[in-house]
């Protein structure tokens, strides 16, 4: 890290503990700021490598110190925990995070910008409203249930709700129907505003030229290509295709030990969303093959006669992440593997 002075900040909703030391780790200050002192102080303070957990408001505050000419570095909450000494506090987290950042292997977060938070706010948003109607999907059969009707599992059963709420000869109490239809009404809600944010979504891909090449992928469409253009960082930090599937946690964890390797599941260590959609769009690839469509020799065909389907999803998800990598380093659409 370059010589000058280090600020470490351990962040809070209304009071900031600042952690100032020199290159060597020699400690400069220590001081507890209010949200409006904060600000200012680092205003009058001379360009320094100010470094905080990556956390809610991290990014903001990374974007504001950056525009007064500070150097920002984030850090996950997880490598910094091991620096902290003894009694857990607000002085003491902000000197664990300068005791992390100097450690010249350590590894730092990317802050994002005000259009990636965006997108970011808009994929949770339809991911809250897709959890809540299954929440109200699922009450809505488990009442029907205790009468003696059972109802599939999905959206597109509803409409047997709504027939048998509508055409019911008795056998629902006046009071259930009401609180089913008022279910019904609250589902449709819902539905709408999932499909408007949808459509956000895939306005969003069809702007620009990474999402629309990301989409020439099998297997990836809109809503993964904006996960990734969200919540990966740049492809140049990874050196390589195996670097990015490993950050995503679709490699198998390690448990190796004088000299042997032992290799077990995958790891769930990464970014669970973007690793999720890429198992999710890497299972509709593999159940298209099955069936008879698209490849019918290489490596895929392979691995569906030899292991099971869903361990063949996991390992083309992995293949995806890799070759992500290489269509976003290379700036180039998605190019399908030529069969010897």
């Amino acid at each position: 890290m370059d010589e000058g002075t280090i600020i470490g900040v351990d962040l809070a909703k209304n009071v900031f503990q600042l952690h100032g030391a020199t290159a060597d780790g020699s400690v400069i200050f220590r001081k507890k700021l209010s949200r409006p002192q904060f600000h200012r102080f680092m205003a009058g303070q001379p360009a320094s490598v100010v470094v905080m957990e990556a956390c809610g408001g991290a990014h903001f505050w990374a974007r504001e110190l950056e525009a007064l000419g500070h150097q920002v570095k984030l850090i996950s909450p997880q490598y910094v925990k091991p620096f902290v000494k003894r009694q857990k506090n607000d002085a003491a987290d902000a000197e664990a995070i300068v005791e992390a950042a100097l450690r010249p292997s350590m590894r730092f977060v990317e802050p994002k910008s005000e259009v990636q938070q965006a997108s970011a706010v808009l994929f949770r948003f339809r991911e809250k409203l897709v959890k809540q109607r299954t929440e109200l999907i699922n009450a809505i059969r488990s009442y029907l249930f205790e009468f003696g009707h059972v109802i599939p599992k999905g959206p597109r059963h509803l409409r047997r709700v709504a027939e048998l709420i509508s055409n019911d000869t008795g056998t629902l109490p006046d009071d259930v129907r009401e609180i089913c239809g008022d279910l019904l009404d609250e589902i449709r809600r819902k539905t709408e505003r999932i499909d408007e944010a949808l459509k956000q979504i895939h306005a969003k891909s069809r702007q620009q030229e990474t999402l629309q090449q990301l989409q020439t992928m099998p297997g990836l469409g809109p809503i993964t290509a904006v996960a990734i253009e969200t919540f990966a960082p740049p492809m140049e930090t990874f050196r390589r295709g195996r670097d990015f599937a490993a950050w995503l946690g679709l490699v198998p964890r390690q448990n190796s030990t004088g000299g042997k390797q032992r290799l077990g599941r995958t790891s769930k260590m990464g970014q669970r969303d973007i690793r999720r959609l890429l198992i999710i769009g890497a299972m509709s690839v593999v159940n298209w093959a099955s069936r008879g469509h698209g490849v019918t020799t290489g490596w895929l065909a392979s691995m569906l006669a030899r292991k099971p389907r869903m361990v063949v999803a996991v390992a083309l998800a992995n293949k995806m992440a890799r070759a992500i990598w290489a269509m976003l380093v290379k700036r180039e659409a998605y190019r399908a593997p030529v069969t010897a």
